[in-house]
């Protein structure tokens, strides 16, 4: 460890993301948004080095002790998926060095512990999405629900968040089904959604892959409401799902509108400020809310390197031990996403500003009321 302080005034980070795969729509524009990321902070260079883990575990958690140990890494960001980043927690405890997360799930850094004490995410909580889909269901006056998910932390953590949510609204749950990212049918699992006869169904997944339930659902000919979670919030699932996903309802991070948030909504100006520089580089219509994600663990990261600097050098056992610190302690930080507030129990730091409901119209996002 001690040789690594070669890397002083340079701060090294270490990126593994899902580019190719089931989560490449994840991870492609988050690999694009690095770009956008800040090459100096608090008079330290920034150097970015980017792997491509196709969200595999096992891949990331190679990628990851290769960023450490071969590139001296100070802090990880990554993964974009679920699974690959529950496998790299143990490897951040046992290098102590932060990660930030670029996926959702809330068991990425609850219950806290020793290992997750090293993990930080950007993406909201499930637990406040569900909330969210809860009360609209409620408002709808939606009594029961079919659930179909991913099966993997993902999906099993949206059906755990969901059905606490509901209880609180009177809402059951009254099928719950799962399916493989990678399944190219999902025709038994919507048989059995249909024959329970919900009011509307919930699909558990994130990017494209999301969209194959719902389609499925309106060829076997279910006309109830269709809802899906903040995992698909990007224009490849509008493309993908095409008609079959309109008049869908979900709860999205406010930077999906952007444009539609009134004008004293702080998120709004930095939304705009991401859609810019991304869409100046990649064209017109190219943003995504995953890439957003990115930009915000960029963020994140140049709010905590000046206090992690006052701690010790970039490449020092003092200077990751203070990122860590700075990373958990951050007070109305506004992103793209949300405006964060970390606490060494909270390594999200999310509260209501960072969800905003929106339905599928035209082929477009639109903001609910």
């Amino acid at each position: 460890m001690a040789g690594m302080s070669a890397n002083a005034e340079t701060v090294r980070v270490g990126v593994t993301i899902s580019t190719t795969r089931p989560a490449a729509s994840l991870g492609i524009p988050q690999r694009n948004s690095i770009a956008l990321l800040p090459k100096e902070v608090a008079g330290q260079t920034v150097q970015y080095f980017v792997l491509d883990d196709g969200g595999d575990s096992t891949k990331a958690v190679a990628n990851m002790r290769k960023l450490i140990d071969d590139e001296k890494v100070d802090v990880i960001i990554g993964s974009s998926a679920t699974p690959p980043t529950m496998a790299m927690i143990g490897v951040a405890a046992e290098k102590q060095v932060p990660v930030i997360a670029l996926a959702a799930s809330a068991i990425i850094i609850q219950p806290m512990d020793a290992q997750k004490k090293w993990a930080f995410k950007v993406p909201q909580n499930d637990a406040l999405m569900a909330d969210a889909l809860a009360e609209h269901m409620a408002k709808a006056k939606v009594k029961t629900v079919g659930f179909i998910g991913f099966n993997d932390a993902y999906g099993d953590g949206w059906a755990k968040e969901f059905e606490r949510a509901a209880e609180t609204k009177g809402i059951k749950v009254v099928a719950s089904e799962r399916y493989a990212r990678t399944d190219p049918s999902v025709t038994g699992q919507v048989l059995k959604l249909i024959a329970a006869k919900p009011d509307a169904v919930l699909i558990g997944a994130s990017g494209t892959p999301a969209a194959l339930p719902q389609k499925t659902l309106k060829e076997r000919g279910y006309a109830g409401r269709y809802y899906q979670t903040h995992g698909v919030a990007n224009n490849d699932f509008l493309r993908i799902g095409g008609k079959d996903v309109e008049g869908t309802v979900l709860p999205s991070g406010p930077i999906l509108v952007a444009a539609q948030l009134p004008d004293s909504n702080p998120l709004k100006a930095r939304g705009l400020e991401y859609i810019g520089r991304y869409e100046a580089l990649y064209g017109a219509g190219s943003v995504s809310n995953f890439g957003a994600h990115a930009y915000d663990a960029g963020l994140l990261l140049a709010a905590s390197i000046g206090p992690a600097v006052a701690k010790g050098k970039p490449g020092t056992v003092e200077f990751r031990n203070g990122l860590r610190d700075a990373l958990e302690n951050q007070k109305e930080l506004v992103l793209t996403h949300g405006i964060a507030n970390t606490t060494p129990t909270d390594h999200n730091g999310f509260d209501t500003r960072a969800r905003v409901m929106v339905t599928i119209q035209g082929g477009a996002w639109k903001l609910l009321p």
